[in-house]
């Protein structure tokens, strides 16, 4: 593996900082490092969402013939990379990143002109409907079921942990179409509109008191015959597919670097040894992490996926951002530990620090960065998924 950007790689670094320095502006780049939360609220995540589509980046992911730019792996790891050190708001990836990929692989021609332009457009604003109470990480033992109407599915049940419900417009979710067959066999992948009736959103706050995830209650909600991606009990299927892109479909090494440098630049830091050291070995770490993410990108220009190391690399940089945003609260000693519920902490309305605003955000982001190692697959199932496929344990 060629760690060395070629010509071409350098130009197109080149082209995406010039647009970067011309298109993010400083309220975008202040509201990125105010938010302590996985998302970024749809105020300046929606407008850099407008951004890049107008310029033809937003769907950087996809192939060509569906909308996307063609970039290949290494592109999109260099505009990742350079968004990540331009504080460029993070981008909604339920609809971008999940969902899309769903629908133009395993869609009909009718779902894909519906629904990708719309998620393109933020027409539709996508959140995922997979958790349920009793049935997190094991999701085979959900309890939603959606039963043949005469125009589609009625879906009855609940989900919980739902990103950015209270925004969202529609909802990609999970049901049982199927009870007498083996669990896995009989789940089925439905989209609903979340203005739908008996659609109910209930609000979680977290530690920090963000709201950023919520309980949905479904009763009765009747959906479309087309509202069905795949085919009835291809859920499971499906499912698997979209968590090897939540899991392996970003590049996470850039932001904790950034966010280490970060870190090294505080004076305060370099007059704590121990802390000095824990800093210099995350960021081996996190190199250590980017390499084996570039590694990945290596594999899927030769055509291949990515497979179960897509865990290791969930796993590894689960565990390095709760590490960072711990060390980031002991560097700042006592300042680091004030912590208010006002949202957001950006903007005219935002409540003022009590010193300086990296000590009012430290302490938010540390507690939310404690579902780190719980969503999108907790580390012991990251674990288990290691031991078996890789290690053949």
């Amino acid at each position: 593996m060629n760690l060395q950007l070629s010509a071409a790689q350098e130009a197109f670094r080149d082209e995406v900082r010039g647009f970067l320095e011309q298109k993010m502006t400083q309220a975008l780049r202040a509201g990125t490092r105010a938010t302590p939360t996985v998302f970024a609220e749809p105020d300046i995540g929606l407008e850099w969402q407008h951004i890049l589509n107008q310029r033809g980046w937003l769907a950087y992911t996809w192939p060509r013939e569906y909308g996307g730019t063609g970039w290949s792996p290494m592109q999109r790891y260099i505009f990742e990379k350079e968004c990540a050190l331009a504080d460029a708001p993070r981008l909604s990836l339920l609809g971008l990143k999940l969902l899309a990929p769903v629908v133009y692989t395993f869609g009909t021609p009718e779902q894909k002109s519906h629904y990708l332009p719309r998620v393109l457009s933020a027409e539709h604003y996508w959140c995922q409907g997979f958790s349920e109470t009793g049935a997190g990480s094991d999701l085979a033992g959900l309890r939603t079921r959606a039963e043949r109407s005469n125009d589609g599915y009625l879906i009855n049940g609940g989900k919980i942990w739902t990103t950015h419900a209270h925004f969202a417009t529609h909802m990609f979710c999970l049901a049982r179409t199927d009870s007498t067959v083996k669990p896995q066999r009989g789940i089925s992948f439905l989209l609903l509109d979340m203005r739908d009736p008996g659609v109910t959103v209930r609000p979680i706050h977290g530690l920090a008191g963000d709201h950023e995830v919520n309980e949905v209650f479904l009763k009765n909600v009747t959906v479309p015959r087309e509202s069905l991606i795949g085919e009835e009990g291809q859920g499971w299927t499906i499912a698997k597919f979209l968590l090897e892109n939540e899991r392996g479909g970003s590049c996470f090494a850039p932001r904790l670097l950034a966010d280490i440098a970060t870190l090294q630049a505080n004076p305060d830091l370099q007059r704590n040894t121990t802390l000095a050291h824990r800093v210099a070995k995350a960021e081996l770490e996190a190199q250590a992490l980017e390499i084996t993410e570039l590694r990945i990108l290596a594999q899927m220009e030769r055509g291949e996926q990515p497979g179960p190391q897509t865990s290791l690399v969930k796993l590894i940089a689960s565990t390095l951002r709760q590490q960072i945003d711990s060390i980031a609260v002991q560097v700042l000693g006592y300042a680091g530990l004030q912590l208010t519920g006002a949202r957001p902490l950006y903007g005219e309305h935002c409540p003022e620090a009590e010193l300086t605003k990296d000590s009012q955000i430290a302490m938010p982001r540390y507690l939310n960065s404690q579902a780190w190692t719980i969503f999108g697959g907790s580390n012991e199932i990251q674990r288990s998924i290691i031991a078996k496929t890789v290690l053949q344990l």
